[in-house]
């Protein structure tokens, strides 16, 4: 009888349901690996909640397998859920990524005062085995520097990475895709290519990002007042043109924003921005210096109303506040479910009076992702014999594997997942596996907790009709009824107007549950609530959050 072979599991915990909370995990034996530990920011139908994080609770049962954990590039839903992570987990764990990247990494983790773990700079060329597993990593352009896909081999088959990418041939800083290496992994064999699939709904070529430079160095040069640009804080590459366009016409750069800042501070450490440090200075050294010979980089293009830019606009800012005079570029591209909040900053900056460029009007943005005929030559380069794609919604999963069909892929060597789902791999083969515990995990304040749909339906129907208290007292001996207050906050109907009757409502209906045998404070309770909330419904149409309190007495 044959022995059974030890299968490869690939086991996507994230980002296979939204654009973001990036984490898969790869299982041989006794060994594992972690590929991204990204977060998600939340939406509006997630009120109160700071963060979403993947639901790693697998990798914390089978950390005693954990050999290291791998980040492709330091965006936020790469490396956000890093810090929660590492919190967890028992045992300290290498983590392996690019210089910047790595740079990033410790200064999140110094915000939440976690010591910083093992950490291993690997770049294009790196080789390192970890376990079964023996790994290489290659070039890819992104948004920022330093990005990487991963090549990994174990004895049950081959898997290549990309990470997120596109095949910028004019990059800012001249690190092109290795396309060598990825022809040579193809050559050795890539028995399962993961890839990115956020703009494969989009035709053609992405742009590259040196074609944002000009325009924006136009509108520098002709603004009349200072220049506000809002970008992601880790778009160095952005962050670079800003910087050429502002020194090339005579303008300091000035950052504000405490991410903006932090990220300037490293990427300029590490060589990855590169300005005069004449040419970029505090925001409290401005007053000396005419409009007209500042550009300000900051952070808020996805309108956070905590950001520089919210701030800023509402005059709440310590050290600036936008004016008629002033030209403010977004340099972003909204994240799915942000719109609402860009188009509210930019109405906010239009009524002010000032000049506002984004991507709709001027080419002041451009994705750092590959468009569909992007994704087609990495499948063409990479030959794989299984594919799955990773990183986006399903409409953008199951497009990129329809790409990967019109280009003559088998539609059984296709698997569209979702967070949970896994792949085996044996002999190089992959077909479906058993699933695993997966979710989110939402970071409220300093506590983090599952999903509970009763919050979230609570604290909306808070936002939507506000609060009403009744507090009633019923005597112990005589079962006699006394005061009724009722208090109400963020109602949209007047309460002196329904005040008595209310009062008079809740009193007879307590008054009668009252007066019955067996009747207890918690019969009361309910039916206090029920009474009042039908009466505000039929005078009022709305259904605010009742809060009922009896007291004996």
């Amino acid at each position: 009888m044959a022995k059974k072979q030890t299968p490869l599991r690939i086991i996507p915990l994230g980002g296979l349901d939204g654009i973001g909370k990036n984490m898969t995990a790869f299982e041989y034996g006794s060994d594992m690996i972690l590929v991204d530990a990204g977060l998600m920011f939340p939406d509006d139908e997630q009120p109160g909640i700071d963060l979403i994080l993947p639901d790693y609770s697998y990798v914390l049962e089978n950390e005693e397998k954990l050999r290291g954990i791998i980040i492709t590039h330091g965006h936020e839903d790469h490396t956000g859920a890093l810090p929660y992570v590492l919190m967890d987990l028992a045992k300290k764990v290498p983590i392996y990524s690019s210089k910047l990247t790595l740079g990033i990494i410790e200064g999140k983790l110094a915000e939440h005062k976690i010591n910083s773990p093992k950490f291993r700079d690997v770049s294009n060329g790196t080789h390192i085995n970890l376990g079964a597993f023996s790994i290489d990593f290659f070039s890819m352009t992104h948004s920022i520097p330093g990005a990487l896909g991963v090549y990994m081999r174990t004895p049950a088959g081959s898997v290549m990475h990309t990470g997120d990418f596109k095949l910028d041939q004019t990059p800012i800083d001249g690190v092109t895709p290795n396309y060598q290496a990825i022809n040579r992994f193809a050559t050795l064999g890539v028995d399962l290519l993961m890839s990115d699939s956020t703009n494969a709904t989009r035709p053609g070529f992405t742009k590259s990002e040196s074609a944002v430079g000009p325009a924006i160095r136009h509108i520098i040069k002709n603004a009349k007042g200072r220049v506000i640009v809002a970008s992601f804080s880790s778009h160095i590459h952005r962050l670079q043109q800003i910087c050429d366009a502002s020194t090339a016409v005579g303008r300091k750069v000035v950052v504000t924003g405490r991410s903006m800042v932090q990220n300037t501070k490293i990427a300029r450490e590490l060589g990855y921005l590169k300005i005069d440090p004449d040419d970029i200075i505090d925001g409290f050294e401005v007053e000396d210096i005419p409009d007209d010979k500042i550009v300000v980089m900051c952070t808020g293009s996805q309108g956070e109303p905590m950001s520089a830019l919210s701030r800023m606009a509402n005059g709440d800012h310590k050290s600036f506040t936008i004016t008629a005079d002033d030209t403010v570029i977004i340099s972003a591209n909204p994240i799915p479910g942000n719109e609402k909040s860009v188009q509210g900053i930019i109405n906010s900056l239009s009524k002010i009076g000032c000049a506002v460029y984004d991507k709709s009007t001027t080419l002041v943005h451009v994705s750092g992702h590959g468009s569909q005929e992007e994704l087609k030559l990495m499948l063409a380069m990479a030959k794989p014999r299984f594919f799955m794609p990773v990183h986006g919604e399903a409409v953008h999963l199951r497009a990129h594997a329809k790409l990967a069909q019109e280009m003559g892929m088998r539609a059984d060597h296709i698997f569209v997942a979702d967070n949970g789902d896994t792949l085996e791999m044996v002999n190089g083969k992959v077909g479906w596996g058993r699933p695993v515990e997966s979710g989110v995990v939402y970071v409220d304040g300093l506590s983090i907790t599952d999903a509970n749909p009763v919050v979230f339906r609570d604290r909306q129907k808070l936002a939507s009709d506000g609060i009403v208290t009744v507090v009633s007292t019923v005597s112990k001996r005589s079962r006699a009824v006394g005061n009724v207050e009722i208090s109400c906050r963020g109602v949209s109907f007047s309460v002196d107007d329904i005040a008595n009757e209310a009062q008079e409502t809740v009193r007879q209906t307590l008054q009668r549950m009252a007066s019955k045998e067996g009747s207890n404070v918690e019969s009361l309770r309910k039916s206090s609530r029920n009474s009042l909330s039908n009466y505000l419904w039929n005078k009022t149409r709305t259904r605010p959050m009742v809060i009922p309190v009896v007291m004996e007495v």
